[in-house]
C-alpha cells in the first residue's frame, strides 16, 4: 500500500488537511443530517453501544438468577423473556451491525482512497432505519418482552407465545433493510471508488472481509425478512404456512431461518477476521503471510456458509443422508477459517512484534476463536451433536465464536483505530489490563458451560439440579469480571477524548492508506486523490528496519 506515497503524488496530511470531520459542524442538525461516512459511523457507534448495554443488563439478570438452583430472582416467564431479549438485542442490534456499520463505515472509504461511500444519503438512511428498528425493540422491552428466544421457532412464536411477538419480528424485519442497504453500499463502493492503482490484489484484507460480508447481507437477509413476515401473518391471520393444524410444516421455518441465520454467523465473524488481519500485520510489522489465501478464505467462508444450515437440524427428523452431507459441509467450512489462523500465526513468526493493546485483543481473539472453532467441529459431527444438542455446550460454543470472537475484535478495532477516529491516544497500560481482564473473565464465564453442557445441563432452563450450582456460580463470577473488563475502556477512552495525548497521523507505523491522512481525518478524507503504488502490507518497503524479517 502507498503508506509513504511519493511526495509529488500525496501531500503531507498534517500540514494541509484542513479542519477534521469532527469540526465540520457542531450543531445537532449537522450530525443528524450528515452524509459523511465517518460521522455516520460515530452515530452507529453510539446507537450500537446503547443496545450492547441493554443486552448486557439482560445477561446480568440471567447470570444473577442462575446463582441458585431454584431460580429465585426471576419467574419462569421472566427468565424466558430475559434470555429472549438478550438474544434478540445482542444478535440483531449489536453483533450483526457492530463492526460493519461502525468500523466498516468509517474505514472502507479511507482504506481504498475514496472521499465517501458510493451512496452517502443511502448510508444515512440505513442508520435511521436501524434507529427505527431499535425504537420498536425498546417498545417490545417496555411492553413486557417476548419469550420466543432470538430464533422465533414455530409453532411457539406463531401460536403459543405471549407478549409482543409481532412487534419483535417487525423490529428485526426493519433492521434487515439497514443491513441490505449497508451491504449494497459497500459492494458498489469497493467496485467503483477504489483509488488509482488500488487493484484487487492491493485491497486491504479488512475490505475483503467486508466485501464477503456484504454478499451475505444482500443475498441472505431477504430470506429472513420473508420468513419473519410469514410468521407474523400466521400469528395474525392464520395463513397456515408453519402450523400443522392448518396444513403447514414447522420444520419449514427452521430450514428458512437457518438458511439465513447460519450465514449470519459469518456476517458477525467475517468482519472480525478482517480486523484481526489488520491488527496482526501491523503488530508484527510484516506483510501478511499468504495474502491471497486469507482474501479468498473470506469469500470461501461466505459461499460455504450458505450450505451448512442443516447441521442445526440433526435431531429434527431430517434424513440421515441429508444430515451426513450437512455434517461434511459444516466441517469443510473450518478449512478456510483454519487458513486464516495459520497465516496470522505465520505472520507473527519472527516479526518485529510490539505487544500493544490491539495485539493483546488480537491474540485473545485467536485463542477464543480456535476454541469456538474446534467445538464447532464437534457439534458439526452427527454423534456428538445428538449428545450435546440444546445443552449449555452449544451456548458455550456460540459465545466463544460470537462474544469471544466478534466482541473481542470490536474492542481490538476500537483501540487500534481510536487515534484515527478521535485524534487522541489512550492510556496503554489500562488498555492492556482491560484486554487481559476480558480474556480471563470470558473464560471463567463460559468454559464451565462446556462442562455443564457435556454433562447434560439443557439450555434455556433456570431451575436446575444442585450438582451444577458450583459451575453456575463460577460462571456468574466470571461474568462480573467480564463486565469490569468491558466497562474499563469506557472510562479511559472517555478520558482520552479530553485529556489524551494528541495522536499523530500514523501512531502505529502502519502501512494502510487510512494512516496517510491526518488524525482525525478531514471531511473529505484526503487532500489529494491518493495513488497506490504498492501492496497493502509492504512493511519491508515502508519500514526499512524490518526488511530482515519481512
Amino acid at each position: 500500500m502507498n503508506a509513504e506515497p511519493p511526495k509529488d503524488r500525496f501531500q503531507s496530511p498534517q500540514e494541509d488537511s484542513g479542519p477534521s470531520y469532527l469540526r465540520a459542524g457542531h450543531t445537532l442538525r449537522s450530525w443528524l443530517l450528515t452524509t459523511d461516512h465517518k460521522r455516520i459511523a460515530i452515530l452507529y457507534l453510539f446507537a450500537i453501544s446503547f443496545f450492547f448495554l441493554v443486552g448486557a443488563i439482560a445477561a446480568a439478570l440471567i447470570r444473577l438468577d442462575l446463582l441458585t438452583p431454584a431460580g429465585d430472582l426471576l419467574t419462569n416467564d421472566g427468565y424466558n423473556r430475559a434470555f429472549s431479549l438478550h438474544g434478540i438485542i445482542m444478535v440483531w442490534f449489536f453483533l450483526i451491525p457492530s463492526i460493519p456499520n461502525t468500523f466498516g463505515n468509517f474505514l472502507i472509504p479511507l482504506m481504498i482512497g475514496a472521499r465517501d461511500l458510493a451512496f452517502p444519503r443511502l448510508n444515512l438512511l440505513s442508520w435511521y432505519i436501524y434507529v427505527v428498528a431499535g425504537l420498536v425493540t425498546l417498545y417490545v422491552v417496555l411492553g413486557g418482552g417476548v419469550d420466543t428466544g432470538w430464533t422465533f421457532y414455530t409453532p411457539l412464536s406463531s401460536v403459543y407465545a405471549n407478549g409482543a411477538v409481532v412487534a419483535a419480528i417487525l423490529a428485526v424485519f426493519i433492521s434487515g433493510f439497514s443491513s441490505i442497504l449497508t451491504g449494497l453500499n459497500f459492494i458498489v463502493t469497493i467496485h467503483k471508488l477504489r483509488a488509482p492503482g488500488m487493484t484487487w490484489g492491493r485491497l486491504p484484507l479488512f475490505c475483503w472481509s467486508h466485501y464477503a460480508t456484504s454478499i451475505i447481507f444482500v443475498l441472505a437477509t431477504p430470506v429472513l425478512a420473508i420468513t419473519l413476515l410469514l410468521v407474523a401473518a400466521e400469528r395474525l391471520i392464520g395463513i397456515g404456512v408453519f402450523d400443522p393444524d392448518l396444513g403447514g410444516d414447522p420444520l419449514l421455518f427452521q430450514h428458512l431461518f437457518w438458511f439465513y441465520s447460519h450465514p449470519a454467523v459469518y456476517i458477525m465473524v467475517l468482519p472480525a477476521l478482517g480486523v484481526i488481519s489488520e491488527l496482526i500485520t501491523c503488530a508484527a510489522h510484516k506483510r501478511i503471510f499468504g495474502y491471497w489465501f486469507v482474501a479468498y478464505a473470506s469469500i470461501a467462508i461466505a459461499v460455504i456458509g450458505f450450505f451448512v444450515w442443516g447441521h442445526h437440524m440433526f435431531v429434527s427428523g431430517q434424513s440421515f443422508y441429508a444430515s451426513a452431507v450437512f455434517s461434511f459441509l459444516s466441517i469443510a467450512v473450518a478449512v478456510p477459517s483454519a487458513i486464516k489462523v495459520y497465516n496470522w500465526t505465520a505472520t507473527l513468526y519472527k516479526g518485529d512484534v510490539e505487544l500493544s493493546a490491539p495485539l493483546l485483543y488480537a491474540l485473545g481473539f485467536i485463542g477464543l476463536f480456535v476454541a469456538g472453532g474446534l467445538t464447532g467441529l464437534m457439534v458439526a459431527m452427527l454423534a456428538i451433536d445428538v449428545h450435546v444438542h440444546d445443552t449449555y455446550f452449544v451456548v458455550a460454543h456460540f459465545h466463544y465464536i460470537m462474544v469471544g470472537g466478534t466482541v473481542t475484535a470490536f474492542f481490538g478495532a476500537m483501540h487500534y483505530w481510536w487515534p484515527k477516529i478521535t485524534g487522541r491516544m489512550y492510556n496503554e497500560n489500562l488498555a492492556r489490563a482491560s484486554a487481559i481482564i476480558i480474556l480471563v473473565g470470558f473464560n471463567i464465564t463460559f468454559f464451565p458451560l462446556f462442562v455443564m453442557g457435556y454433562e447434560g445441563m439443557p439450555r434455556r432452563y433456570h431451575v436446575y439440579p444442585e450438582q451444577f450450582q458450583v459451575l453456575q456460580v463460577i460462571a456468574s463470577s466470571g461474568s462480573a469480571l467480564l463486565a469490569l473488563g468491558y466497562l474499563l475502556p469506557v472510562f479511559y477512552l472517555g478520558w482520552s477524548l479530553f485529556r489524551g495525548e494528541r495522536a499523530t497521523a500514523n501512531p502505529w507505523g502502519a502501512t494502510g492508506l487510512e494512516w496517510t491522512t491526518s488524525s482525525p481525518p478531514p471531511k473529505h478524507n484526503f487532500v489529494e486523490q491518493p495513488v497506490v503504488v504498492r501492496g497493502p502490507y509492504d512493511y519491508p518497503l515502508a519500514h526499512p528496519a524490518s526488511r530482515d524479517n519481512g
